[in-house]
């Protein structure tokens, strides 16, 4: 079932922002963990990526034009790179 084009658009942009956000947010968890820095260095070490991996994910989706792809491709690495983050930096510590 296809979407009407106004309710498809704002899907697609509510993808964008809050997936974007989450997607950008999960990897630099994942990135900060993973990385040999002490803690305060790989955080900002790994925030700096963070430009570029929300410009990625917003073009991506405008790309896909299909909102559930779009979500699915938003959600699935989100939960990937949050949980594998978060799962590396508590055995770390």
């Amino acid at each position: 079932m296809q979407l009407p084009y106004p309710i498809r658009i704002i899907s697609l942009v509510l993808a964008a922002t809050i997936g974007g956000y989450f997607l950008t947010s999960a990897v630099i968890i994942f990135l900060s963990a993973i990385v040999p820095m002490d803690k305060p260095d790989a955080i900002v070490a790994s925030s700096l990526f963070s430009y570029a991996i929300y410009t990625a994910a917003v073009i991506w989706i405008f790309v896909v034009r299909d909102s559930k792809r779009a979500w699915l491709g938003m959600l699935i690495p989100t939960l990937i790179f949050g949980g594998a983050g978060l799962l590396i930096s508590r055995m770390a510590s």
